[in-house]
């Protein structure tokens, strides 16, 4: 691969201070002319093509300055022109409670600071959707994405679902939730080089679900606790910050990964110089897995990727590293899916005070973790 091309993704890793804890990410402010660390220059609302503002009090599309104006992403959304030259939402700081569906090409959301500007919403799997049946773990998203050349930055985007309280109710209580799994973002069938720069993505529950195309997290803080990255798509996690969650009274507490990766690719999940680390300090040594193998369905053509390389490890994980997975097949037969010929998961250079080396944590070695590369991994497409 081009040295250029490592050295950009490697820059850009290190703007996460990898091993320190903290924030080292400046939010932007709407109006302002941003500048991210390394320079690169952020549009705001004057280069944007549509403001969105959720203390606008105009009719939706509405001229001023120059720009129509909207209360909502979905209303920006549908106002949208037709076709595939990029069209840019500058969001503004807020509160945005909506599930927003984007089948645009080259949509590109800027928004007002990771902290201030929130996409949210509270649907789960049991979610009841208008047909009669329930949403599931495919149609909970809060942000849903179709559709190429998806970009979004400086926001965070989040699945609401209160998983915790729902947990401490009484196996007894008729409101309980049974399938708690609530999707903060979904990379679905159509979306293909995606990038998210500087966002917070944050859930419980398979939060982060990029299942198709390539995409790049950039400086992204990720949140959840089981399986809260999952999927079959090909992701670039780079200089991330992956933040586990606790699971009170639950071991293992949670599991990072659940990668559902073709067999017939080589890549799936590939976290480069990322930080992982856990929300509370009273999280107990040991009780989180870096990932399990999961086969949607028990499909046999599933063979799950995740590689972590030069990523800094709380002692959250310990020396298991990965745990077994349970899928059903057609006929209803349960079949577990272990770590191993069903799996790839590999580790190379990792350090911190969860950086353990067992039988049961694969390793790289120094030739085969050269192949793990955004350029490998993204087939040329550089972000």
């Amino acid at each position: 691969m081009r040295k250029t091309l490592l050295v950009l993704f490697l820059v850009a890793a290190g703007s996460g201070q990898a091993g320190q804890p903290g924030e080292a990410v400046a939010n932007a402010r709407s109006g302002s002319a941003a500048v991210a660390p390394g320079g690169e220059k952020r549009f705001d609302e004057t280069s944007a093509d549509a403001v969105v503002d959720v203390r606008f009090s105009g009719q939706p599309g509405a001229v001023l300055n120059g720009r129509p104006h909207f209360v909502t992403i979905g209303q920006a959304l549908a106002a949208a022109p037709a076709g595939a030259a990029p069209y840019r939402l500058f969001v503004r700081q807020g509160r945005y409670y909506e599930r927003v569906t984007v089948t645009r090409p080259n949509l590109i959301i800027q928004g007002g600071g990771r902290e201030e500007t929130l996409l949210t919403f509270d649907a789960c799997s049991d979610t009841r959707n208008p047909a009669g049946g329930t949403l599931g773990t495919w149609g909970c998203a809060t942000l849903m994405v179709r559709a190429p050349g998806f970009a979004a930055s400086d926001l965070t985007i989040e699945n609401g679902f209160d998983y915790p309280g729902n947990a401490r109710k009484p196996e007894e209580d008729s409101t309980r939730i049974r399938n708690a799994q609530a999707v903060a973002m979904m990379l679905a069938e159509g979306s293909d080089e995606a990038v998210f720069r500087r966002c917070i993505i944050r859930g419980f529950q398979d939060t982060l679900f990029p299942n198709a195309g390539r995409s790049c997290f950039d400086s992204c803080r990720i949140l959840g606790h089981v399986d809260f990255i999952f999927g079959a798509g090909q992701a670039l996690f780079s200089g991330c910050d992956i933040v586990s969650r606790d699971r009170p009274g639950k071991n293992p507490a949670g599991y990072i990964t659940a990668p559902s990766t073709l067999a017939s690719y080589p890549y799936g999940f590939l976290f480069l110089r990322c930080r992982l680390l856990k929300e509370s300090p009273e999280m107990a040594a040991g009780s989180v897995r870096l990932g399990r193998p999961w086969h949607p369905h028990a499909d046999p053509a599933v063979s799950g990727s995740a590689v972590f390389v030069a990523c800094y490890m709380e002692d959250h994980l310990g020396t298991e590293g990965y745990a077994e997975i349970s899928s059903s097949d057609s006929t209803g037969k349960k079949i577990i899916y272990a770590v191993g010929p069903d799996s790839r998961f590999f580790e190379y250079g990792s350090y911190g005070p969860g950086a353990l080396i067992t039988a049961q944590r694969p390793q790289l070695t120094a030739a085969a973790a050269a192949w793990y590369t955004p350029e490998q991994l993204l087939r040329g497409w550089q972000p």
